[in-house]
């Protein structure tokens, strides 16, 4: 299985957009700085998840998910959860 998936920043509350085959080592990854992206921005929590069949429909719907370009839009999905 394939995951998109929702970071939030313990630090400042921001949100990370990303997929991945293993949330629990992606997240340990964002957590020990091996992720250019998030290295100091973190801690992270994972606050959402979306399960996928495929590597490319997780990877389209994180596509999707960071076109919002809206902290509002990625907060009521989670809300919504």
């Amino acid at each position: 299985m394939f995951y998109c998936y929702i970071l939030q920043s313990q630090k400042s509350g921001r949100y990370y957009v990303g997929s991945t085959a293993d949330l629990e080592a992606r997240l340990l990854e964002h957590n020990s700085g091996r992720v250019t992206a998030t290295h100091s921005k973190g801690p992270w929590e994972r606050v959402y998840e979306e399960e996928f069949a495929t590597r490319s429909a997780a990877c389209t719907r994180e596509k999707q998910l960071k076109s919002w370009k809206s902290a509002v839009a990625l907060a009521n999905l989670i809300a919504s959860r």
